[in-house]
């Protein structure tokens, strides 16, 4: 786990920091960047995340449950981040203290339910689980979906806070994910957390990742207009998928 945790930090801290050395931010580009994110963990989920809870031995029934609440979850999450986890930069000049512990509470929490999923491979055994993944493909997810979160952060914190706490706040995000994934596997192997508390968590975050993804396809297209640079940026996300899922 302590490769996981230098990748999710450093990616989230670097992407962040590519705020204050960008010339010029480009929306456009920064839209197909999260497209690529979304498409690819829209992608995971569906050929992954969820075949592997509804065949983990979990009751059916309550595991759709979870994934429900999960998704209803988010939104409450990206009511008080703004949207920022899939990509909406909003700056508010002279934002209040309230405001950014609001956003950074929404954030935090979501980032450390999705390092969860990280601490899998570790928790449960392969052989009451079914199939069991390496960790890699929903790694490389996570990375690519903590990335344009943290640069859409920073850009926001930027406009209101000094680059001293921007950059404090912007740790300390990076460092949520790190956590969830630290703690669960803390309390799973201490005996406090059962399966059955493993399973519940997992459902919430896959919710919270169909909201997302499926968030930033709706708004990259506000007006269902037709375009060949996202079309193919989304196949090309789905095939890397694909490919490490059932090749790397």
């Amino acid at each position: 786990m302590g490769i996981n945790f230098l990748l999710l930090f450093f990616t989230a801290l670097g992407a962040g920091s590519l705020v204050f050395f960008a010339p010029k931010f480009k929306d456009k580009y920064f839209k197909l960047i999260l497209v690529f994110a979304g498409s690819y963990l829209f992608s995971i989920t569906v050929l992954h995340l969820l075949p592997e809870l509804f065949s983990s031995g979990f009751d059916g029934g309550k595991m759709g449950l979870f994934i429900l609440i999960g998704f209803l979850l988010q939104q409450i999450l990206e009511f008080l981040s703004s949207g920022i986890e899939h990509g909406h930069i909003h700056h508010h000049h002279g934002e209040s203290k309230s405001g950014v512990i609001t956003v950074m509470l929404g954030l935090f929490i979501h980032a450390f339910l999705e390092g969860t999923l990280l601490s899998h491979g570790n928790l449960v055994d392969a052989d009451s689980m079914g199939h069991l993944h390496s960790g890699k493909s929903v790694l490389i997810g996570i990375i690519m979906h903590k990335g344009p979160a943290a640069f859409a952060l920073a850009a926001v914190l930027s406009s209101s806070l000094s680059r001293k706490w921007t950059l404090i706040l912007l740790t300390l995000f990076a460092l949520a994910s790190p956590l969830g994934m630290f703690s669960s596997a803390f309390l799973f192997e201490n005996g406090i957390l059962q399966k059955e508390g493993i399973g519940m968590l997992y459902g919430l975050v896959v919710g919270g990742f169909l909201h997302i993804s499926t968030t930033i396809f709706f708004e990259s297209s506000p007006h269902h207009t037709f375009h060949w640079n996202k079309l193919l940026v989304s196949f090309l996300a789905a095939g890397l998928a694909i490919a490490s899922e059932y090749f790397i």
